[in-house]
């Protein structure tokens, strides 16, 4: 297990989207929803209210809340009993459910966190298992500075000081949004997609030699700054010498693959050299990956008139 999830992160992570409000149970807080020692391995972490096959997160609804309700005051008694022993991390009310009085004072007592949103329980369910599958996924933290450039999720990646975060300063007053800087987190979400965002200590912030930390939504505002997205392409910087320049490849470039947590990602090699515009450079090199995905390849493209030249000439 890559994280430890508590109730307190995910009402940090989610409170704005699902309009969750604390209704009981705060004591709860630190309890854990995802961690090594609980069995997720069937990756459903929150769910309607299930006694049979207890969720973490038991989410109670209209529906849930009429059955309650028909059991009579023993009944009732004794299902509310039941949800607490089996130990939920977290109980949210749904569709604006009030649920009975004996529900917050469990929760109180037994440091449960009780929460209610007004939104349906197929909305709140979504986007809980969607954040439960975040954690659950494979993870890796990369070396580097993870912006948006041109829409496409771009690594600048390369050796200490070699200009990442100048670079992606530069970017930014572009118009490129950066997502983050030093060590962004990468998960795996699909087959083929690895997404990117950044640790919450270091969200917004970029360390610039020279210039020491720099709040970018302080500066630029909220449009310069991207949550998470998806890794698209990776820009390796190399310090090279006008020699090494001029023996690259200078019909294909510095093409190739690197593998993040199995899913292929491609990587282009930008030189770095005293004159040269890095920014420039790597917004051609993202607009030119935007042509290769369309199956346009400018190499192939001239490889063909100089075959058709020669083929006229004969």
């Amino acid at each position: 297990m890559p994280h430890r999830v508590k109730v307190s992160d995910l009402f940090e992570a989610l409170s704005q989207r699902l309009q969750l409000s604390w209704v009981a149970g705060r004591s709860g807080s630190e309890k854990a929803i995802i961690s090594d020692g609980i069995d997720s391995g069937t990756g459903i972490i929150a769910g309607p209210l299930n006694y049979i096959h207890p969720n973490r997160v038991q989410v109670i609804g209209q529906a849930e809340k009429s059955y309650i309700e028909g059991l009579g005051p023993h009944g009732r008694k004794r299902a509310i009993e039941q949800l607490f022993e089996n130990a939920p991390a977290m109980i949210v009310l749904v569709n604006g459910v009030e649920g009975p009085a004996a529900l917050i004072e469990h929760a109180d007592r037994d440091g449960v966190a009780l929460m209610r949103s007004p939104l349906p329980d197929s909305q709140v369910l979504d986007n809980l298992q969607y954040y439960a599958s975040l954690f659950l996924s494979e993870k890796t933290t990369l070396h580097g500075v993870f912006l948006e450039v041109l829409g496409m999720g771009v690594l600048l990646t390369g050796d200490p000081a070699v200009g990442k975060s100048e670079l992606a300063l530069d970017l930014i007053t572009r118009g490129s949004r950066l997502v983050a800087d030093d060590a962004p987190e990468f998960t795996r979400i699909a087959p083929d997609i690895v997404s990117g965002t950044c640790p919450p200590l270091l969200r917004e912030f970029l360390e610039v030699r020279g210039l020491g930390i720099l709040n970018i939504r302080a500066m630029f505002g909220d449009s310069a700054i991207k949550r998470t997205k998806y890794l698209r392409l990776i820009v390796h910087l190399m310090r090279m010498s006008a020699e090494q320049i001029s023996g690259m490849d200078r019909l294909s470039g510095a093409h190739t693959d690197r593998d993040v947590l199995g899913v292929s990602v491609p990587q282009v090699t930008v030189p770095v050299a005293p004159g040269r515009n890095l920014a420039v450079l790597v917004e051609s090199a993202v607009r030119n990956h935007l042509l290769r995905l369309k199956g346009y390849d400018a190499a192939e493209m001239l490889i063909e008139r100089q075959q058709q030249a020669i083929m006229d000439q004969d």
